[in-house]
């Protein structure tokens, strides 16, 4: 039996763990959807990649999950968001529809923060591509953007240092940089990121509003599921996990993320 569009798997991908928190938001708005997230293991950081490097991975991971057969893309990765994007839109256009992490968060800021001081931490790739600043002027609000890049950050949480000392001493170092001074509010301009929210909030004393995009992009894929008629109105969603080389903190984090037992199936991008 043919499967419809509305029942296809929504795809979701990224270097790593940091995707997760996009696709545990897109988990709890869309509960019936299915879902298949890739996690390129065996290439992260995206961060520290070349354009060039970041564009080929995305190229064959978008392409394993059209051969899965996904209704839309969601890029949950700010490098490859800021790299690739406008190449796999390209791309893929005939097949599906994909959705960045950039383009939801502009949006939000933008309406909500007119003619502020904005910060915005992410990797080395997000913040020299300019891509939030220039997206940010774009949008005509008055926005002044304030952007540091903070590279340990990423690898830092891959390797499971968050919530302890380590992590509070490396945040706490980036967050006090006079580029970060002064700002009404702060953009988490990477997937990971949401992971240390909570050390980021105490750090300002939770007097700081703290914009992360996991739950801003699952609300702008319901919103396009929504206008396209790809709703799954089905239940007994399932959910597959798929990483270009094992990890055991992935596998952990999956399960921290989902509360159920996590399926890996290595998937080389390159046989």
């Amino acid at each position: 039996m043919s499967t419809s569009k509305q029942q296809k798997p929504i795809g979701i991908f990224d270097s790593g763990i940091g995707g997760l928190t996009v696709a545990h938001a897109i988990k709890k708005i869309l509960p019936n959807e299915n879902m298949i997230y890739f996690g390129d293991t065996a290439h992260l950081p995206y961060g520290d990649k070349s354009e060039a490097a970041i564009q080929a991975y995305s190229i064959r991971i978008a392409n394993i999950l059209l051969q899965k057969g996904c209704k839309v893309i969601v890029i949950a990765c700010n490098s490859a968001s800021s790299a690739a994007y406008e190449l796999l839109k390209e791309y893929v256009r005939k097949d599906t529809h994909i959705i960045n992490v950039i383009d939801p968060m502009v949006a939000l800021v933008a309406q909500q923060f007119p003619d502020r001081n904005i910060g915005l931490i992410g990797t080395k790739r997000t913040v020299q591509s300019g891509v939030y600043t220039r997206k940010i002027q774009e949008a005509g609000k008055g926005i002044t953007l304030h952007s540091l890049a903070t590279p340990l950050l990423a690898p830092m949480i891959e390797e499971g240092f968050f919530n302890n000392q380590i992590s509070h001493e490396i945040i706490a170092q980036y967050l006090s940089d006079p580029v970060l001074q002064p700002i009404d509010g702060l953009i988490l301009a990477c997937t990971h990121y949401p992971l240390i929210k909570k050390e980021i909030g105490q750090f300002y004393q939770n007097k700081m509003q703290i914009f992360d995009s996991s739950e801003v992009v699952a609300l702008a894929l319901k919103q396009y599921l929504q206008e396209h008629d790809l709703l799954n109105g089905g239940h007994n969603a399932q959910d597959h996990f798929l990483v270009s080389d094992y990890t055991e903190s992935f596998e952990q984090s999956a399960r921290m993320f989902f509360h159920e037992s996590v399926q890996l199936e290595k998937h080389l991008l390159w046989d």
